[in-house]
């Protein structure tokens, strides 16, 4: 069966796309993120899926593109800052080398800018984003088998941190 070498979580704005560009090129494997799966099945960008469609059919479409894309994927994996509320989600990720990267409220919001297309963070980006991470990193931090931290980081530096500590 075909799996991934790594898969990176993190909260939006922690550099999942920009570091897992940049692994798996050091690592000379194909890059993958299933929130681009997801706009692709559904047509539309994730904002659109939120507005006509809703967070649960959202969700549904992100557990599907996990799934798949764990099974058919080899290289490096970007899953979508939420891809891990979903118990199943989070139960196909045992037995994989998960890179959780880390990244405080500030750092991430400068990332992500306010007027950016994230449907969950629309009223108040800065207090929503911060509920989020919070909520989540227990989530995260359980899943990870490698953590990164990415605050004020170059991604070469991130690159380097997270092939060391590779089992």
């Amino acid at each position: 069966m075909t799996q991934p070498k790594v898969v990176i979580i993190g909260p939006p704005g922690s550099g999942k796309t920009t570091v897992g560009k940049a692994l798996a090129d050091r690592l000379a494997v194909g890059f993958r993120d299933t929130d681009t799966d997801v706009e692709t099945v559904a047509g539309k960008p994730i904002g659109e899926i939120f507005i006509d469609d809703g967070e649960s059919h959202f969700r549904a479409l992100e557990r599907a593109a996990v799934a798949k894309a764990l099974t058919e994927h080899d290289g490096v994996l970007a899953l979508g800052g939420g891809a891990i509320l979903a118990l199943e989600t989070r139960e196909l990720l045992a037995g994989h080398t998960v890179v959780y990267l880390e990244v405080g409220l500030s750092d991430a919001m400068k990332r992500i800018g306010l007027g950016a297309a994230r449907p969950l963070l629309v009223l108040n980006p800065r207090s929503q984003l911060r509920k989020l991470m919070e909520e989540r990193r227990p989530i995260y931090e359980g899943l990870a088998t490698i953590t990164a931290v990415t605050d004020g980081r170059d991604p070469a530096d991130i690159v380097e941190e997270i092939v060391k500590e590779f089992p």
